[in-house]
């Protein structure tokens, strides 16, 4: 056989069991033909490739056996090169050694599986809802716990590390909530007047403004901003903890986490909440009043006038209950998120991030089931 001979690729009679018999020279000399082998047949089951004909061999030569013995679909763990010239065996152990690990075989799937799929991942989806959920419970129980050893013990409960707290959660946000409501109120009246002057309904804008920002608009967007803000920054600040095994410190100490890092910071959000969402509503009404002098020429006294037709007592209740409700909910979440940081700043990211999105979720979803209940209550 010539040392030239161009390569080939031959199916032996016993072609059903797998065996190829590779011929001539596979070299890189002959790359342009070693690339189209095996060509346009498909060799489904390669199990075997006698190699007992290849004239000259180099590593190009010798990878394109591997990766044609590794094509099949057969048991590749059982797939061989046999009759390999003695000079040969050295360079064609070292290249088998050194490829890839076949890759799996893409097929066409059908629906079945893809509904298969789909069910399974939407009953791991619902175990894991329930999963946290529980949790949150279990969560819920330690702080109740803590809060009533705390009023059956008053000098353990940590009224420095609350007010601390209540500092940077309720006072030192009062500035960028007051901005955002306010332009928020003056984006709904500008919008109100907007359309409604096209039915002669500028006076209805005020009531709109009104039964928004106090009922809905207020608490939520409060709730939403003290999420990201503070929900995000409590699960930083126990996930960092976590990380440094501070808490592992504190349960050495004789401490109870619970009572030392959670309670203060849920109490904190608790009071806070409806205090912020107090001085929110507030300046959103302010703000919708600025739309209504500036854009839509109503007075002050006559938007006044007009709110305190609007408006009742009942209303503002509705806003103010939802707001205790939906910091106990961030604050359970913020801090459970925390406690579930690992040992690495990737892990505390993720949690930081589910904190917040599931901080608003459940504020978004509670009020939603407070609107409902209310409505069914007539108020």
């Amino acid at each position: 056989m010539a040392a030239d001979e161009d390569p080939v690729l031959i199916a032996a009679d016993a072609g059903a069991n797998g065996v190829l018999r590779a011929r001539g020279a596979w070299t890189v000399a002959h790359a342009a033909m070693l690339a189209t082998v095996p060509g346009d047949r498909a060799y489904d089951r390669v199990l075997q490739v006698d190699a007992s004909g290849i004239t000259h061999l180099d590593t190009y030569g010798a990878t394109v056996l591997a990766r044609l013995l590794r094509s099949g679909r057969g048991d590749v763990s059982a797939a061989s090169i046999t009759g390999t010239r003695p000079h040969f065996e050295p360079l064609l152990e070292a290249v088998l050694r050194a490829a890839p690990a076949a890759e799996p075989l893409v097929h066409e799937r059908s629906l079945r599986e893809y509904i298969s799929d789909w069910r399974t991942s939407a009953e791991r989806a619902v175990e894991r809802a329930f999963g946290e959920a529980f949790d949150l419970l279990v969560l819920l129980g330690r702080v109740m716990l803590a809060l009533w050893q705390s009023l059956t013990h008053p000098r353990s409960f940590r009224f420095t590390a609350t007010v601390h707290q209540l500092d940077r959660v309720a006072w030192q946000a009062v500035p960028i909530i007051g901005l955002i409501t306010f332009l928020i109120g003056a984006i709904i009246a500008q919008q109100g007047f907007f359309h409604f002057r096209k039915f002669g309904a500028d006076q209805y804008v005020v009531d709109m403004v009104g039964l928004l920002v106090v009922r809905e608009i207020g608490v939520l967007l409060v709730a939403i901003m003290v999420a990201g803000r503070s929900g995000s920054s409590f699960t930083a600040e126990i996930g960092s903890m976590k990380m440094r095994e501070e808490i592992d410190a504190l349960r050495t100490m004789g401490l109870d986490p619970t009572a030392v890092l959670i309670v203060p910071r849920i109490v904190t959000l608790i009071v806070a909440l409806p205090i912020l969402t107090l001085l929110g509503s507030l300046a959103a009404l302010i703000g919708g009043g600025f739309a209504a002098w500036t854009y839509g020429d109503m007075s002050p006294s006559i938007y006044i006038g007009r709110l305190q037709e609007a408006l009742s007592m009942t209303h503002f209740r509705v806003g103010i209950i939802k707001a205790p409700f939906m910091a106990l909910g961030i604050g359970l979440i913020a801090c459970a998120e925390g406690l579930k940081v690992a040992g690495s700043a990737q892990s505390l990211g993720l949690k930081t991030t589910a904190s917040v999105v599931k901080s608003i979720f459940l504020v978004i979803v509670l009020d939603g089931l407070f609107a409902m209940y209310f409505a069914a209550i007539g108020m």
